[in-house]
């Protein structure tokens, strides 16, 4: 046999198994997580959890009402702020800038954005919102949420509408649309898929976000609808509760470690269904 052959072919099974080993010891961890999250989350999954406020220090009932409600008020209040800011930003990109020099620094721009520590995004907002106001605000907490998602759609809105053959518009333009329409009717109709795809996937992002939610919205144990105030949250709740010396509110923070789990995973679901779909299309 080939000397050359049996080298390669060895190599190729090391290899192989390299990329076989790695990636069930990527799965075995990240099955280990989601065993230990289910086995403890469930145990205190009750309709309490949804009704009832949370409990204060001591206290064995109680739930996590008003931190969901947080959640997804900011959560609402930060995709509606940063998915447009990002669809249109991405659409400029692809559509009007595509060969422009400041296109480049927008990109450039975007990139460091989207690879930016949350952390650092939620001090840039405890700077420029939270001091200037006196005071964690719900409201911050959004525009922080709101910085998040801005790259994620901007690049999902570029990439997916770049995909888009220019045959389509030349011949809506051929037929005399001005370019804002053939955007909207055509380039838009055709992407929407991957664009709902990456808003989905933005929402799932900042959907367990901590780090700026502790600089901007803090947290607080009282049902709270005004911006303007601090708003409980499930990620800032779940890390108060899990530190905790009380093993009710421990219980409540593996809960709502779940809840998020779950919301995370129905929108990456959805995401990939969505995303199936436009690559059969």
């Amino acid at each position: 046999m080939n000397p050359i052959y049996t080298s390669r072919a060895r190599n190729d099974k090391i290899v192989r198994f390299l990329c076989l080993f790695a990636a069930a010891f990527g799965l075995m961890w990240l099955g280990l997580i989601l065993f230990t999250l289910f086995w403890n989350g469930l145990a205190g999954l009750n309709f309490s959890v949804f009704t009832e406020m949370t409990p204060p220090p001591g206290s064995k009932t109680g739930g996590l009402a008003n931190a969901i409600f947080g959640s997804l008020i900011m959560t609402v209040i930060g995709v509606g702020i940063g998915a447009p800011i990002g669809l249109f930003a991405g659409t400029y990109l692809a559509e009007y800038g595509r060969h422009e020099k400041l296109s480049n620094y927008v990109r450039f721009i975007n990139d460091i954005l989207l690879s930016a520590p949350s952390i650092v995004i939620g001090l840039f907002i405890y700077g420029a919102v939270v001091v200037p106001m006196g005071g964690f605000s719900g409201l911050a907490g959004s525009l922080a949420l709101a910085v998040i998602v801005i790259p994620v759609v901007v690049r999902t809105t570029e990439d997916m509408l770049l995909l888009v053959p220019n045959q389509l518009r030349e011949a809506a333009s051929a037929l005399g649309l001005p370019r804002s329409h053939v955007i909207r009717s055509i380039a838009y109709k055709a992407a929407r898929t991957g664009i709902v795809t990456g808003i989905l996937l933005a929402t799932a992002r900042v959907a367990g976000e901590t780090a700026p939610l502790l600089f901007t919205a803090l947290s607080n144990q009282f049902w709270n609808a005004d911006l303007m105030k601090s708003m409980a949250n499930l990620p800032v709740t779940i890390n108060n509760f899990v530190q905790s010396p009380y093993e009710y509110w421990r219980q409540l923070a593996w809960t709502g470690a779940l809840i998020i789990t779950l919301a995370v995973l129905a929108l990456n679901i959805v995401a990939r269904m969505l995303d199936a779909e436009r690559k059969k299309k």
